[in-house]
């Protein structure tokens, strides 16, 4: 028999945040998957620039998931973990092709605003139940996809 979870936060508003987070956790992983595709298969004359930037990006998002994850787990929901749970709350488009060196950038672009609006949207039922420690994982995420993003625009002349 599961222990009843007593932290301050009802258990609806707990499955709304951690509904939130599940979709912040799919955008996460599909943005993973994506950078990581493209740290692969990028070329051209930016290349080096771009295969580290691309490898410091998805190891951030690496950590990420895990520390999404074991947030809904502690608000006591059941974290997604697979592609078809992924697929069904990601607003991240997932890359089928290899793209040009610029168009990976633009592509990775708006991914990482993408995970920001998402993690903006989750912010809103965290901060009206008072849920600090996610509300700073949310505050965290944004700060390091708005910094992304902006990094990546750069890249474009």
């Amino acid at each position: 028999m599961a222990m009843e979870i007593n932290i301050g936060i009802n258990e609806k508003d707990r499955r709304e945040i951690a509904d939130g987070l599940s979709k912040l956790l799919a955008d996460s992983y599909t943005l993973y998957l994506k950078t990581h595709n493209y740290h692969w298969n990028v070329t051209g004359p930016q290349f080096n620039t771009l295969h580290q930037m691309f490898e410091v990006q998805y190891t951030d998002l690496a950590l990420a998931v895990d520390e999404i994850a074991e947030r809904i787990r502690a608000l006591g929901e059941p974290a997604p973990g697979s592609y078809r749970a992924f697929g069904k709350l990601t607003s991240v488009e997932e890359e089928d092709g290899v793209p040009a060196a610029e168009e990976m950038v633009r592509q990775l672009v708006k991914g990482q605003e993408t995970v920001v609006r998402t993690a903006r949207q989750a912010f809103k039922a965290a901060e009206a139940a008072s849920d600090e420690p996610t509300a700073d994982l949310l505050t965290q995420r944004m700060q390091v996809h708005e910094k992304n993003a902006w990094m990546l625009r750069s890249m474009i002349a």
